[in-house]
């Protein structure tokens, strides 16, 4: 996600309070504390409804460039979406341990909090966000994470 991406016209607490289903509503706060906790960052809106906290830059040889949440998640009806920006195969111990969900390269699918370990998740989070901050400290990050790191 780019700035230019980012939502402008509502809040996020905006957006979390149009929210219709009450258990979706209940967990996207949950989430949100949690990633503020971890990224000490305000959430930002991007796009339809992905929640992003922190950002970094990047800039690969092919000539793109911009900026990205550091920690995300968008929330659905029967799917809460969880980017890790880093990809989740260097996960795969914590995943074991996570409880009920599916991956794909960067997502984590959840259908309810209830049915994961939120400390494991937290930690997920944690390591996440510790790896891509401490690689973006040199400037930006010059390759798409999840795709190249194991």
């Amino acid at each position: 996600m780019s700035k230019a991406d980012e939502r402008n016209d509502i809040t996020v607490e905006e957006y979390v309070a149009s929210i219709g289903d009450e258990l979706i509503k209940k967990d996207t706060r949950t989430l949100v504390t949690i990633m503020y906790r971890i990224s000490g960052s305000e959430p930002q809106l991007y796009g339809v409804g992905t929640i992003g906290f922190g950002v970094y830059n990047y800039e690969y040889d092919s000539g793109r460039k911009g900026e990205a949440h550091t920690l995300g998640f968008y929330p659905r009806k029967g799917k809460i979406t969880v980017y890790l920006m880093d990809g989740t195969t260097r996960y795969s111990e914590l995943l074991s341990k996570l409880g009920k969900h599916t991956t794909t390269g960067y997502c984590i699918y959840i259908k309810q909090l209830s049915d994961v370990e939120l400390p494991v998740l937290a930690q997920i989070l944690e390591e996440s966000y510790r790896n891509i901050h401490k690689k973006s400290q040199n400037g930006p990050i010059d390759r798409i994470l999840w795709q190249t790191e194991k």
